[in-house]
């Protein structure tokens, strides 16, 4: 289903499947009088939660993507996320502001595969571009977000699309409460290591060393996130791991996010480092794989040359299905219930 905002007429538009009768329900939401809309959170570090959110300032963000990526009048997005969340609706919005010829398909592992066409402008999870590889040719400019990209998708992504591609591909940064993402970082052709904020956005850090996000034009107030950062620069930064996922070992802290990039260049199976309660050393450093019990992933991760000695896995545990939250991301909370069910049993 394709909707031109250019000339756009919402009632002679054919709303078939259940989806695309979502997004016109967001559509008549949109165009009424009401100055605000209803968001739900994706509850991956906490119980899903429904708030409202300004009108104008989802145009604001809309804005900066656009203009960060230069998308311009007649462009071609097409929309493969969820209505229910913000990524989905910002892409609407987008479109909206933008005038953007949008295809409307339903969310699905591998989105891409029904394209004859180029499209300017896509968001994606993770989970979709790593079903979708042969298939990203047809994207222009891509963003991908919901949880992070591992080194090893990257790799892919560099084999799949050749080292000089003239397509472009970004990781996001950014939450529901910051209307989408706040700052992009090139991962393709370019593969960058810091994020970078959109402008009239100002970044610090608290005595923690998480970041603090300041955008009034989003939010009048000085958003805390939990979120462990090094600053390069007034407009530039690099996640290390959310301060509430980080590993208490011995007295050594641990930052899973990035034992998990390291690992994900070894192995292809989706993984997680979590610390299991430990009488000697409060926490002890435990990596969950998913997936079948495999001696050869083993020997891998015993190759993998750990910054320090206390960062390799005191036990390897392999499950059958590593839970998500609805939209794609790792449930760690659920993770850490299951573990602790098994052994209690």
């Amino acid at each position: 289903m394709l909707i031109d905002f250019k000339n756009l007429t919402l009632n002679q538009l054919p709303f078939e499947t259940e989806f695309e009768k979502k997004v016109k329900a967001f559509l008549e939401e949109w165009f009424s009088g009401e100055k605000m809309v209803s968001v739900q959170t994706s509850g991956s570090t906490g119980t899903p939660k429904i708030f409202e959110i300004e009108k104008n300032k989802m145009i604001a963000s809309a804005q900066m993507t656009c203009n960060f990526l230069g998308l311009k009048e007649g462009d071609t997005a097409l929309l493969c996320l969820p209505v229910e969340y913000i990524s989905g609706k910002m892409m609407i919005v987008r479109s909206v502001v933008k005038n953007l010829a949008l295809t409307v398909t339903g969310p699905s592992l591998q989105p891409l595969r029904n394209l004859n066409e180029e499209i300017d402008f896509c968001a994606m999870t993770p989970l979709q571009v790593e079903n979708s590889l042969e298939d990203l040719h047809w994207i222009k400019n891509m963003i991908i977000g919901g949880a992070a990209v591992s080194e090893s998708l990257k790799d892919k992504i560099l084999y799949t699309l050749g080292s000089k591609g003239s397509q472009r591909i970004f990781e996001t940064y950014g939450m529901s409460e910051t209307l989408s993402h706040i700052a992009l970082k090139q991962i393709y052709p370019v593969s960058e290591m810091f994020f970078t904020a959109f402008e009239d956005v100002e970044i610090s850090t608290d005595e923690r060393g998480c970041l603090r996000i300041f955008a009034p034009h989003l939010n009048a107030d000085v958003l805390q996130t939990n979120d462990l950062v090094e600053i390069k620069n007034n407009n530039q930064f690099r996640f290390l791991g959310r301060i509430d996922n980080v590993i208490n070992s011995g007295g050594a802290k641990i930052f899973p996010e990035q034992l998990e990039a390291l690992a994900k260049k070894k192995i292809p199976n989706e993984l997680v480092f979590i610390g299991k309660e430990d009488e000697r050393l409060g926490q002890k450093l435990i990596l969950i794989i998913e997936g079948k019990e495999s001696q050869d992933v083993i020997n891998k991760i015993a190759e993998i040359l750990f910054e320090k000695s206390f960062h390799k896995p005191k036990e390897i545990i392999f499950i059958e299905k590593i839970p998500r939250t609805p939209n794609g991301k790792i449930n760690r909370l659920e993770l850490k219930n299951i573990l602790q069910n098994n052994i209690n049993n």
